[in-house]
């Protein structure tokens, strides 16, 4: 064992958190350095997909994937990061892991089950309490709102489905023109669409079904469904050595390496950086290319003018309805219907993501 650990010196790359930018950062990096990927639970899943995977349980099995499916070479740390020093991480269970590369990939804050069983059960329950529903409420219209109701209204349309949000339009990530094709496509599908309101969960007591909305309306509903952005997992960081590194909004400021500011051998990739760019799961995998392209160059003591600087390219928005269709929007054009419904709706990218781990496509493990 010492001697691997020799000829690994100066290659020892931990990568924290296994959402979809560190999953494929570590999966990357495991034939040329000695990787640890830290993740409190045991699978990443491909998150765009989720929302399928309430309506068609089994659907999950393609997209929650255990780490040691594609990390043959790596070795999983079960447990929180609490702590990094200049030279190693703490986790909650104790481990103390020594790093000569640091990424950072934490994403958002979720409070997510263990084991990948576990959350192929919880799929299975939230099938179950949809399909025993008559109606549904949903609160928040961002992207998981809006898929959700669209995947019910599309596999249970005999389901009263009511999205609440509080902003003025829905997907205010994307521009207008989406938003509001999103929403007609929604209204043709008979979902009721409430906008500027904001829902008391706890208005609806045991047994009574009735929920309230600060502009004084009842929705009955049999179920509900919160659809509201998590916070970024980056609190955390300002008990550790990097504190300085975070920006007023919690984010990871990073140079066009990735690269922490200040720092030569600590990157930060995803949701949690402070690029000024849409959050979505295919920019977060070339940060993770970019990244791993960089560790690899300075491990074989590569000058910093042979390293790739990532830059924010045009940014495409997909948002699925249903299986058929989807609303895009591309740098200068804004589609809905059948075409973008191909690109996305049908398989939700989920072959693709599976692939560019080393996994078969279409196969449920392994």
């Amino acid at each position: 064992m010492e001697g691997i650990a020799a000829s690994r010196q100066g290659r020892r790359v931990v990568v924290i958190g296994g959402g979809i930018a560190g999953s494929l950062a570590a999966k990357l990096l495991q034939l040329d350095a000695d990787v640890t990927l830290i993740d409190p639970k045991e699978y990443f899943e491909i998150t765009w997909a989720s929302l399928r995977s309430m309506v068609e349980p089994s659907f999950a099995e393609r997209t929650v994937i255990d780490h040691t499916s594609y990390l043959k070479n790596g070795r999983v740390v079960t447990s929180p990061a609490i702590n990094i020093s200049e030279t190693d991480v703490m986790t909650a269970d104790g481990s103390v892991i020594g790093y000569d590369f640091l990424v950072i990939a934490t994403g958002h804050n979720d409070l997510l089950p263990k084991t990948r069983q576990e959350k192929l059960s919880l799929y299975q329950a939230d099938y179950e309490k949809i399909k025993s529903s008559g109606s549904v409420l949903i609160v928040g219209g961002g992207p998981s709102g809006v898929e959700l109701a669209a995947e019910i209204a599309v596999d249970f349309p005999e389901k009263k489905v009511t999205l609440v949000h509080k902003g003025p339009r829905l997907l205010e990530f994307v521009g207008e023109k989406a938003a509001d094709k999103a929403f007609d496509w929604l209204k043709s599908k008979k979902v009721e669409v409430i906008l500027n309101q904001s829902v008391d969960l706890n208005s609806a007591s045991d047994g009574n079904k009735t929920y309230r909305t600060s502009g004084g309306e009842n929705i009955h509903a049999d179920c509900h469904f919160l659809c509201v952005g998590k916070p970024l997992s980056s609190q955390w960081l300002s008990g550790t050595t990097l504190k300085d590194s975070l920006d007023g909004k919690g984010r990871v400021m990073v140079d066009e390496y990735l690269r922490i500011r200040g720092r030569t051998n600590v990157f930060a990739i995803g949701d949690i950086t402070n690029i000024p760019e849409m959050k979505q799961g295919y920019i977060a995998e070339s940060h993770a290319s970019v990244a791993v392209k960089n560790i690899k160059v300075m491990m074989l003591g590569g000058k910093q003018k042979k390293m790739s600087t990532y830059k924010p390219g045009s940014e495409i928005a997909i948002v699925s309805l249903g299986r058929k269709d989807s609303v895009a929007q591309f740098p200068f054009v804004t589609v809905v219907g059948c075409l973008p419904g191909l690109i996305k709706s049908r398989d939700l990218f989920v072959g693709k993501t599976r692939k560019a781990r080393g996994l078969n496509p279409k196969l449920v493990q392994g």
